[in-house]
């Protein structure tokens, strides 16, 4: 088995913070000629412990594929968070899971890690067992923007308030959804603008409802502007729950059964109820023309 260089942490987001670990973590891989590694959970071990939900920015497999595709850390150990991991010593972790199991011959974790039962392990405990155990250890400061420690939690009020450019500059990377693309109820073709129809997972939070400007990336590598409506349909439906709904710029040709990657790039208005279907189709249009306006800025290309 190749030595690893493991880096910790949940991950939700995979936001800028988590990009100063995970950049640190193939530096030392690089380093040591190891091969770099991220140990992160299927669900929040908050949830687990509390029985309580928590609304995420993404779900277990996105985060996978933000560590993947964003900083090229391509063995992303996804573990079950059951009772076993949630009363396992924290040196039981470190030494026999981390080292014993995965090979870990150096570790990274954030300023504000802990992990084991009750979360007894802690940044200063892992540098010292590391150095008992003759394996390297960093830990990440946290990391600012504008004043702000960017976290999680404080992208995920951005994100439940509709405030996707902001997001992203604490994220450093669009707010996203990766989904197949479902069956809807045809409404848009019958008014001329068909749009792709993306169900949201569980346990994973809802921007603010309302119309986005949007990019969004096929399975083939192509992207398309988009226009994203999320929310309840309230012209056209006065039952159901909520749907994503994005209407593809210049596209044409069948997305059914396809996975897709939205990204959430401005906020454009509420979502509004409209007298009749050709009022709806007026504003859509209108919305269409503001995100072609919003990509041609050259910041945008």
């Amino acid at each position: 088995m190749k030595p690893t260089v493991i880096a910790l942490g949940f991950f939700d987001g995979v936001h800028r913070g988590h990009g100063a670990l995970l950049e640190r973590t193939v530096q030392r891989a690089r380093e040591l000629g190891a091969e770099p590694v991220v140990f992160t959970f299927d669900r929040p071990p908050k949830e687990v412990v509390t029985g309580v939900p928590v609304a995420l920015i993404n779900s277990a497999q996105e985060r996978q594929d933000l560590i993947r595709r964003i900083y090229g850390i391509e063995q992303v150990i996804l573990a079950p968070f059951d009772h076993q991991m949630m009363t396992m010593h924290w040196e039981v972790f470190l030494q026999d899971l981390l080292v014993g199991t995965y090979g870990a011959i150096h570790l990274v974790a954030g300023h504000d890690y802990h992990f084991g039962y009750k979360n007894q392990g802690n940044p200063q405990l892992l540098q010292e067992k590391c150095a008992e155990l003759g394996i390297g250890c960093d830990i990440i400061p946290k990391v600012e923007e504008e004043g702000i420690t960017v976290s999680s939690t404080y992208i995920r009020s951005l994100v439940e308030r509709g405030e996707v450019e902001r997001a992203a500059q604490f994220l450093g990377h669009p707010h996203c959804l990766t989904q197949r693309v479902e069956h809807g109820h045809r409404i848009g073709r019958t008014i001329g603008i068909p749009t792709v129809n993306l169900a949201l997972p569980p346990h994973v939070l809802v921007p603010a409802h309302g119309v986005y400007s949007s990019r969004v990336h096929l399975s083939d590598g192509r992207c398309f502007a988009g226009v994203t409506n999320v929310g309840n349909r309230p012209t056209v439906q006065t039952e159901g729950g909520i749907s994503v709904e994005t209407f593809l710029l210049d596209f044409e040709g069948d997305l059914y059964g396809q996975t897709l990657r939205l990204e959430f790039c401005r906020h454009l208005r509420g979502e509004i109820k409209f007298d009749s279907l050709e009022q709806l189709k007026q504003q859509i249009h209108r919305d269409i023309e503001t995100t072609r306006v919003f990509f041609a800025q050259p910041e945008k290309k």
